[in-house]
């Protein structure tokens, strides 16, 4: 039997879940698998690390610490922003998220956290920054 190492190209299906049982992602869900090299910094390292080993068919359940998965979170990624920055038509509010792209043009999101007459505060870190993972991991395909 095959088991999978660095280097191989897998197909999974995965749900990732908080501590408190909420799920942030199911592919499932989203009818579309998962697919990439293992080791070549495509996941994150946990994500990764955990797969190597594992046979086709198998289901596995594994959890992550955030430094394993999206890291912690960095106080100076919250940042103040013009109010004027936001045109008229977006709509702000405490706990929402705003999308947008950083200065080299890549797609960001941003979660609003505080907001001012002048100012809106946002959160720069990876909305899964400071969390511990849970994932359930059913390996499909191995390509060598």
């Amino acid at each position: 039997m095959s088991l999978v190492k660095e280097g191989h190209s897998v197909k999974v299906h995965y749900k990732g879940t908080l501590d408190d049982g909420t799920e942030f992602d199911n592919s499932r869900s989203r009818g579309q698998t998962l697919e990439f090299e293992v080791g070549t910094g495509q996941m994150i390292k946990g994500f990764d690390t955990a797969l190597v080993g594992m046979g086709l068919g198998e289901v596995k359940t594994f959890t992550l610490s955030s430094d394993d998965a999206y890291g912690p979170v960095h106080d100076e990624a919250f940042r103040d922003f013009p109010r004027e920055a936001f045109g008229e038509d977006v709509e702000l509010e405490v706990d929402g998220v705003v999308h947008g792209s950083t200065p080299t043009g890549q797609p960001m999101i941003a979660k609003v956290t505080a907001i001012s007459e002048e100012t809106v505060t946002l959160d720069l870190n990876h909305p899964l920054a400071g969390k511990d993972l849970t994932f359930e991991v059913e390996l499909l395909e191995i390509v060598e």
